[in-house]
């Protein structure tokens, strides 16, 4: 079977997910080849899993200070060559198209007639499951943003519905420096962040953004350029972790144990449904705008919970090999039969199912 994996490019997220899969996929020596979109060739790093992968300019989301900016966004979008690149796109070599929220690979498979199967946490919002703040437009760009024939969600629970848990490695021991805080907020600009954080002088503040060419210090807070392996070994070994309600941040936070104070991007229904599930499970605490007061709450709670999701995409690659798309139920069971929630999160499903 030969594979194309279009990639989503705007968030770190989609990437991890698909480096995950990448890997398996080499290590079984199965032809898959990469498209990434919706950022630039110079932004990517620690992209040598995916080989001769492409990249094009497809479509992403503009923000400033904390809020997507819709005018941004529009002005920025670039129809024709968006066009031209589902038009060049030829998939008459591949057998099927995986999916990760990238437009360009959808709609080339949809005018071509090949199978496609979107694999995203996007896919889960097609389903009944918790929202907040989804608008018609919301909805109307999820279904048509990336449409694919095939859609396979990915959440920290399946809700009754055609969802599939995130594939992270799990620890083999927790380890966590008490007063260490990782910060990710990248939305957010470096003085908004420096101000929330600067005086709470008892706190290591490790803060990653893209905005940062280098490496620094300022007393208590430690700026870092973005870095996979830096990033790993910093949420390793934090106590906590501040960041937007992104999906996979927040997976990992969640596997290694981590207490999480989270704020949603504004404006994006996304990340307030993710923030709203987690708050709704006792996972995360969230607010709703850069607060002190909030941190400072926050840095004084000591609880956090461990979820264990699996660690190996095997299951989902043979389920994908096997090509019956339409049967998922033993895909599911399979998947969430390897996922462990804390005592405290099993009660709370199990009152909220109840109602």
């Amino acid at each position: 079977m030969k594979i194309l994996y279009g990639v989503q490019g705007t968030g770190n997220g989609h990437i991890s997910r698909a480096r995950i899969m990448a890997k398996r996929f080499n290590e079984l020596n199965i032809d898959v080849d990469f498209v990434f979109s919706g950022r630039t060739a110079d932004k990517f790093f620690d992209m040598e899993v995916f080989g001769n992968y492409q990249v094009r300019q497809g479509m992403s989301f503009c923000y400033k200070d904390g809020k997507v900016d819709m005018l941004a966004t529009l002005k920025k979008l670039n129809f024709s060559q968006l066009r031209e690149d589902i038009k060049s796109l030829d998939l008459s070599s591949y057998d099927v198209v995986l999916n990760d929220f990238e437009p360009i690979s959808a709609w080339a498979a949809k005018k071509q007639n090949k199978p496609s199967i979107s694999i995203s946490h996007q896919a889960a919002f097609l389903q009944d499951i918790p929202m907040q703040g989804a608008k018609w437009t919301d909805k109307t760009i999820l279904k048509y943003f990336a449409p694919c024939q095939f859609n396979l969600g990915v959440h920290w629970y399946h809700f009754g519905a055609n969802i599939i848990p995130p594939f992270i490695d799990a620890p083999l021991q927790l380890n966590s420096v008490d007063n260490k805080i990782l910060v990710y907020l990248p939305f957010e600009s470096l003085t908004q962040i420096k101000a929330l954080i600067a005086d709470f002088c008892d706190f290591e503040f490790y803060c990653y953004h893209p905005d940062l060419i280098e490496d620094s210090d300022e007393e208590h807070i430690h700026f870092r350029k973005l870095s996979k392996e830096g990033f790993k070994k910093d949420i390793a070994n934090c106590s906590g972790i501040i960041a937007n309600a992104g999906f996979e941040l927040s997976s990992e936070a969640l596997c290694f144990g981590k207490r999480i104070l989270l704020k949603p991007l504004t404006g994006q229904f996304e990340q307030a449904s993710n923030a709203y599930t987690l708050e709704m499970l006792g996972l995360a605490s969230v607010m709703e705008r850069l607060s002190f007061d909030a941190v400072e709450q926050w840095l004084e709670e000591t609880q956090a919970g461990q979820v264990i999701f699996p660690a190996d995409p095997q299951p989902l690659i043979n389920w994908i090999l096997a090509g019956n798309y339409n049967d998922t139920s033993y895909l599911l069971t399979e998947l969430w039969q390897k996922v462990h929630f804390p005592e405290q999160v099993k009660l709370r499903l199990e009152h909220s199912l109840a109602a």
